[in-house]
């Protein structure tokens, strides 16, 4: 049987070999966590998907994901995460993005919301505050790829 994960990770990981100009490796970096992964040794991505048809998507966060993110980033240097919305697109978010949306003091369960018009850029926004620009539909997975 597949899981529901694997359909939605598949899409940043075939995006992500699809888009590179290099070769890439993909490796799991924790047995107890789906989410997250390795790139080429270097690069850390933690995924998350939303399976809503349509805008706005929302992402909610435990502690141990948070904290899993966090380990992620004091591992590697360069921590994203990138939020699947549906079939619409990929939003990729850096650790310092992610930090303006979600700051520093952990609650229990804390949330990131991408919405997106039609035609529109994606507007992020979280528990802790707002991103002051919009990301743009096609920029995924062109960010990672300077840090590949």
């Amino acid at each position: 049987m597949i899981n529901e994960f694997e359909i939605y990770h598949g899409i940043a990981f075939s995006r992500i070999l699809h888009g590179a100009k290099a070769e890439v490796s993909f490796s799991s970096y924790r047995d107890d966590d789906n989410s997250t992964y390795i790139l080429n040794g270097r690069v850390g991505l933690y995924i998350k998907y939303s399976t809503k048809r349509l805008s706005p998507w929302r992402f909610s966060f435990t502690k141990d994901q948070q904290e899993n993110f966090i380990e992620l980033r004091e591992k590697f240097k360069n921590a994203f995460l990138a939020l699947i919305c549906q079939k619409d697109g990929v939003v990729l978010l850096s650790f310092n993005e992610v930090r303006q949306i979600l700051d520093e003091r952990i609650d229990a369960v804390e949330w990131i919301s991408v919405s997106r018009g039609k035609g529109k850029m994606y507007s992020v926004k979280g528990s802790d505050g707002e991103l002051e620009f919009k990301i743009g539909k096609n920029m995924f997975p062109e960010k990672l790829f300077e840090f590949f």
